[in-house]
């Protein structure tokens, strides 16, 4: 599996995430910097997390008109698979990739902790190497974690399958107790209609080794491996 991974000014995850992708495909993600025209032809592209161009305006809002965005929702729009994870959630539904948007934690404080996360289905590219309901311990770093969008939008996604996770508590519930940021619906990441782009806010590159905190993530990128290499 051949993958790429888009660096902006404040991106900070994107060598925890190229870690995880060699870890699991045995090669190096190319390295792609914003003011880039195009990316190479590759089977994955990821938008890691970080604080993209320092948050200002709004997070991901100014990294989604840079340079490299046009080419990157060309490629989307073709079908080659991206994942946005953290800020690169941010910027994918700044894009217009992906539906809603992503507000203020609901208790207006920076969270960093480990939170449940349940695989709403195991059904596409990328949550293939989990079971449909199994619940995973990872990382949360982020203020502005909070997802929205109006009912109809909502009803939308939930209709078509594109809720990929959720917050749990320790239950394996979606409680407000399991909600770290006031998400609607406890919703913690999401599909595009096809399946082809992932949102989320968790990080599951963080979450690949246990002598640093759990093995949790690997199930993401050992399937994404199996499913386009």
């Amino acid at each position: 599996m051949k993958s790429a991974i888009i660096v902006f000014p404040g991106t900070n995850r994107e060598r925890d995430m190229a870690v995880a992708l060699e870890q699991a495909s045995g090669k190096a993600p190319h390295m792609v910097w914003h003011r880039d025209s195009d990316i190479p032809d590759v089977d994955l592209i990821v938008v890691p997390g970080g604080f993209s161009y320092g948050d200002y305006l709004r997070a991901g809002a100014i990294a989604a008109h840079s340079p490299v965005l046009r080419n990157l929702k060309e490629k989307a729009d073709k079908g080659v698979p991206v994942m946005g994870v953290c800020n690169g959630f941010q910027v994918l539904t700044e894009t217009g990739l992906l539906p809603g948007v992503l507000m203020r934690n609901a208790g207006l404080k920076f969270i960093c902790k480990n939170v449940g996360m349940r695989v709403e289905t195991s059904q596409s590219l990328f949550t293939g190497g989990y079971e449909d309901g199994q619940v995973l311990s990872i990382p949360v770093a982020h203020h502005d974690g909070n997802y929205f969008a109006d009912e109809k939008i909502l009803d939308e996604i939930e209709q078509n399958g594109q809720v990929a996770f959720r917050y749990v508590d320790e239950n394996g519930q979606t409680t407000a107790g399991g909600n770290p940021n006031g998400s609607i619906r406890n919703i913690a990441g999401v599909f595009n209609k096809a399946k082809t782009v992932l949102g989320f806010m968790p990080h599951p590159e963080n979450a690949i080794d246990s002598a640093v905190g759990g093995t949790d993530g690997r199930g993401l990128f050992d399937g994404l491996v199996r499913a386009l290499s």
